[in-house]
């Protein structure tokens, strides 16, 4: 069991950060589009990512509790600070529908340049899990 949920865990992330890494750049795009046109489809093509996101990020957050319960017993200090990353991953991600929802209703009030600074978030996330996962420090 152990190895099914660690392999649908590693499936999840995968999947949801191909979204975390995307959405935001499409931000930047959608704070820089002049055309009425260009805003609609980049505004669809983030909505529909956003939706595509969704069962991602709830399938990644429950494998890796279930692992941390049935492998850990909350007792590996690494694993409680992957824990504390997805939650972190978790709130950039509601951030993310919030953002989308300011697009939608035309209130963004950000530039690209912020977008841009924004998208690079999840990569120092992912790398800081990784670095748990990989050297167990603690």
């Amino acid at each position: 069991m152990y190895l099914w949920l660690k392999l649908f865990h590693i499936f999840f992330i995968v999947a949801w950060f191909a979204g975390l890494f995307y959405l935001p750049r499409l931000f930047v795009n959608l704070a820089m589009a002049a055309q009425p046109a260009e805003y609609a489809r980049l505004l669809q093509m983030a909505e529909k990512l956003f939706k595509f996101m969704q069962p991602w990020a709830v399938g990644s957050l429950a494998c890796g509790l279930a692992l941390l319960i049935t492998q850990f017993g909350f007792q590996a200090g690494w694993a409680h600070g992957k824990l504390l990353i997805g939650l972190i991953l978790l709130a950039y991600h509601i951030y993310c529908g919030k953002l989308l929802g300011d697009f939608r209703h035309n209130r963004n009030i950000r530039s690209h340049k912020w977008y841009r600074v924004f998208n690079e978030l999840p990569v120092f996330a992912l790398l800081f899990a990784l670095y748990l996962v990989i050297f167990k420090p603690f």
